[in-house]
Order: C-alpha cells, then structure tokens, then sequence
C-alpha cells in the first residue's frame, strides 16, 4: 500500500465542529475505498501569505494516508466539488512522520513560549 500526506484548508468562516466534520468526511471516503487514516492533524486557524477566494486565514488539516491510489483520485475529486475547501495537496511519502508533525511542534513551542513570557 501506498502512504501519502493530504493536507487542505479550509474557509475563515468555518467553526472548530465544521472544520472537524470535513476531516471526518474525507476520512470516511479514504476508508469507504479500501483505504487507512493514520493520523488526522489539526494545525488551527493560520493567517496565508496571500488572499485565497477572499480568505486572509485559513483552518489547516492533515491526513496521513495508507492505502491505493484509487483512494487519492477520488479524495481529490471530492474535495475539488467542496465550498468550504479553498486548497488541497496531498503528495506520496516514503513514511509516515512518527509522533507529532513539525507543524504541531512548532505550536506547543510558541504556546509554552507565550506562557513563558505571561502572554495568556
């Protein structure tokens, strides 16, 4: 089986429980074709480096994938037709990241950093 990383953002508008509901959607149409969803990751709501579809920020999520291209191709598709999805990517990797990914070690660091300085 193939392993592949696909990551999407969502719109600004969209509450926690919607962004939420969209990883659960794309979850059951990964294991409804014979696929596996290792990990699910969700990085929070990012500012962009541009304006997407009006959108300054974005919710950010991650899957890690297991299964066949079959499953890529109509993820993708699936996605491309969904409103609240303003970009996707999913790419093949050699392996999986064990633990958690730099994007979620990056925000403990920042939050432990801010609770160091008395920012919360």
């Amino acid at each position: 089986m193939a392993l592949y990383e696909h990551i999407f953002l969502a719109r600004q508008d969209l509450s926690q429980a919607q962004v939420d509901a969209l990883a659960a959607q794309a979850t059951e149409i990964i294991e409804s074709n014979k696929g596996k969803v290792k990990k699910t990751e969700t990085w929070g709501l990012k500012s962009l480096a541009y304006k997407i579809d009006r959108n300054r920020k974005a919710h950010f999520v991650m899957l890690d994938i297991e299964g066949p291209g079959t499953v890529v191709e109509e993820l993708e598709r699936q996605t491309r037709i969904n409103e609240d999805v303003i970009r996707y990517m999913t790419i093949r990797v050699d392996e999986h990241e064990e633990g958690p990914s730099v994007m979620m070690r990056k925000n403990d660091r920042d939050k432990k950093r801010r609770s160091d300085r008395g920012d919360d």
